[in-house]
């Protein structure tokens, strides 16, 4: 059995739907026997997808993967806008989505590409005075956010059928996809959420070289470390 000192590096898991962050981190320690885990970047319990998972000295790397851009693809629904801004919210409003072109739709994508400046959710871990928004989102209370500087590197709009927009985005850290999509419905008039989302890349690793999260419970240890990358090998696909 490959020792706990041994298990350094990073693990790529692809998060499945209904899943914390911090479940497949409580998974992976008990699986693994080990306490020192880490995540670079949550995942919305939504959302699937790669999840970076650092492990022993692997954390000491945590916020430089985490600084690392994001791409993601989704699916946004016109029509329908929620207090969390995607689809395990509230719907907060219903208006009917005019019979949009093509044009119409880039042009409401394409105003987000580069640098600007993006307003969190209140449904977020962002913490104010020590206390995550989403909590007093709970309360019923809104807070005042600052706006955070993001880029968007790329988009593109991968289907469309109304009310649903299917679309690919690389962005920056953080930014948030479900305000992306709320935003977009807003300028189009109708409103809109997000109605699923995937993370497919994070810098240099890509989902398809990632554990699924939902077999996790039942592989075998050395199933599971077959995927661990060492440091070594972190530092090589990164190019450093």
């Amino acid at each position: 059995m490959r020792p706990e000192s041994t298990l350094d590096g990073v693990l790529p898991i692809d998060k499945a739907s209904g899943m914390t962050s911090h479940d497949v981190v409580a998974i992976v320690r008990r699986v693994l026997n080990t306490k020192k885990v880490g995540h670079c970047g949550t995942l919305d319990p939504m959302a699937t997808g790669l999840l970076l998972l650092t492990l022993g000295r692997g954390t000491k790397i945590q916020d430089l993967l985490m600084s690392e851009d994001k791409e993601y693809v989704g699916t946004l629904k016109l029509g329908e806008t929620t207090d969390s801004q995607d689809a395990d919210g509230e719907i907060t409003a219903t208006n009917t989505v005019p019979d949009l072109t093509v044009e119409q739709l880039e042009a409401a994508f394409a105003k987000y590409d580069g640098d600007f400046y993006q307003t969190p959710p209140m449904v977020s871990a962002i913490k104010k005075d020590g206390v995550a928004l989403y909590k007093l989102a709970r309360q019923g209370k809104t807070i005042e956010r600052e706006p955070r500087f993001v880029h968007i590197y790329a988009h593109q709009i991968l289907g469309t059928r109304l009310p649903e927009v299917d679309f690919r985005v690389v962005c920056s850290k953080g930014f948030y996809v479900r305000t992306y999509a709320h935003d977009i419905g807003h300028d189009l008039g109708c409103g809109a959420h997000l109605n699923s989302l995937r993370r497919t890349k994070s810098g240099r690793f890509d989902v398809d070289m990632a554990f699924p999260a939902d077999q996790l419970k039942t592989a075998s240890r050395e199933e599971i470390l077959a995927k661990l990358l060492t440091l070594p090998q972190v530092s090589r696909l990164r190019g450093a």
